[in-house]
């Protein structure tokens, strides 16, 4: 017996090299991280060990007697990002930011760390992906000049730390927390082991100090934050920094958020000087004419409690391939497959079988939500009679396969931003609430129902003596001219 304890303690033990889990036996793939190859041999099982009472930071008080004073946040200077932040940065709070390489989180960073510097509470901005001239150059262009904001470039965490023991900053910003690395612990930089160590140790220098501090992540291919999931639960905030490379428009949306609401969004404009905020982006979704267009309508969707005005427009055409195309842009390809199906069956609109289908929205916007759907079905609707819509229409409802359109949340807040941006004409679901003074809102059930709203097109006749009349109107005038 003594014999198999002896051995039992002597048993090797395996450690992966990148996130650090340990096991009794080698496995090819790190249960943990599921890394492949980075599990091994790291001498005998460690001695289990507790943790015996030590002398406390702080005696326990009553809840009540708690000065909740020092959790007061303050603001950036950035408007739109202290809507998702809950009303500023709170002194000691962890942020960290994700988005797509290129989408502008180090533009929108340095702005908030130039606003955000001043002579009680200076900024250190920690580069580790650019060199310091080239931070310069991107401050200079966006005019983040501020003589209370320290730059510094370095990978190193000891470093790091070292920076702030000399500036003593308000507010830390780190571009990014995957370039930087500890020498203490193996592994690459962005490695599991080092991302989670350069995190815990500046989210303990951040308590400590009472320091705000902005993290930069790294995105995976499929949108997820890199590193160990563990990141995004010692952090106070996780914001996503999202957008269309090819748009101007740039959205913040916060996934978690310990001092306020999680479904604020910050909405945001790229271009040539930098990034702004958008306290009124519907204008950036909507194309202002003087008379209305077939295949177009209007919607009121929300991103979070937002309301933001919409537009979809639809193109049919006559297909010269046995198989129509579909293509769609900023809006889900199986919705917009639905609602052809149900204007199909439900509708009694059969031109669109056989035509070549192009839907999109304007702007960049991406409408996700089931309230488009009505917008959706009245813009392939009038794409396919080539009928425009009443002017100052705005269709807000969720469209079922057996053509009902059902009720959706935030109806009043929608109808509010409508009746503000002078829209006076709207469709939507049954029972709505109280609607603007101003408006008028008309309740459809169906989507038969909805399409009554579509005027009733002339007949081919009298259209072909009206185009014919406007020919020879043109023609005539153009004589006369010369």
């Amino acid at each position: 017996m003594a014999a198999r304890k002896s051995s039992a303690k002597d048993r090797p033990a395996y450690r992966c090299t990148e996130c650090g889990y340990s096991t009794a036996k080698w496995l090819g793939r790190c249960p943990e991280c599921q890394a492949w190859g980075t599990v091994e041999e790291s001498g005998g099982t460690p001695a289990v060990r507790t943790t015996a009472p030590g002398r406390v930071s702080s005696p326990a008080l009553p809840i009540g007697q708690v000065d909740g004073q020092v959790a007061t946040a303050r603001g950036t200077g950035v408007p739109e990002l202290d809507r998702v932040l809950g009303g500023g940065l709170v002194p000691g709070a962890v942020v960290l930011l994700a988005g797509e390489p290129g989408v502008g989180k180090s533009t929108l960073l340095l702005d908030v760390a130039a606003k955000a510097a001043g002579a009680e509470h200076p900024t250190l901005y920690v580069t580790g992906e650019e060199s310091a001239g080239q931070v310069r150059l991107r401050a200079d262009r966006i005019g983040a000049i501020a003589d209370h904001l320290y730059l510094a470039a370095e990978t190193d965490l000891a470093a790091v730390l070292g920076h702030l023991d000399e500036v003593k900053p308000g507010l830390l910003v780190l571009d990014s927390v995957q370039t930087v690395a500890s020498p203490e612990i193996d592994g690459a930089p962005g490695g599991m082991a080092q991302v989670r160590e350069v995190a815990g140790a500046l989210i303990r220098a951040s308590k400590e100090r009472g320091m705000s501090t902005l993290l930069v992540g790294h995105v995976t291919k499929d949108g997820a934050i890199a590193g160990p999931r563990l990141l995004e639960h010692l952090v106070d905030v996780v914001l996503h920094f999202e957008g269309d490379r090819h748009a101007r428009l740039r959205l913040v949306r916060g996934v978690k958020n310990r001092y306020g609401a999680t479904d604020e969004v910050g909405c945001f404009e790229l271009h040539d000087e930098g990034i702004t905020g958008l306290a009124d982006p519907s204008g950036l979704f909507l194309t202002r004419r003087a008379e209305p267009v077939p295949g177009t309508c209007l919607t009121v969707t929300l991103e979070g409690r937002r309301p933001l005005v919409a537009e979809v427009q639809s193109l049919t055409v006559d297909s010269q391939i046995p198989s129509p195309r579909r293509t769609t842009s900023g809006l889900e390809n199986s919705r917009v497959s639905m609602m052809l199906a149900v204007l199909e069956q439900r509708g009694r609109i059969s031109a669109l079988g056989k035509r070549d289908i192009y839907t999109a929205t304007v702007g960049g916007v991406r409408l996700s939500e089931p309230a488009a759907d009505l917008a959706m079905a009245l813009a392939l609707a009038s794409a396919a009679s080539d009928v425009p819509l009443p002017k100052n229409l705005v269709a807000i409802g969720e469209v079922g396969l057996a053509g009902e359109v059902r009720r959706v949340t935030g109806v009043q807040r929608r109808l509010a931003e409508a009746a503000r941006l002078g829209f006076t004409h709207a469709l939507v679901p049954t029972d709505p609430g109280k609607v603007p003074a101003g408006m008028r809102v008309q309740e459809v059930a169906d989507i038969g129902e909805a399409l009554r709203v579509l005027p009733a097109r002339p007949p081919r006749s009298a259209r072909t003596a009206e185009e014919s009349a406007g020919r020879g109107g043109g023609k005539g005038s153009g004589r006369g001219d010369g």
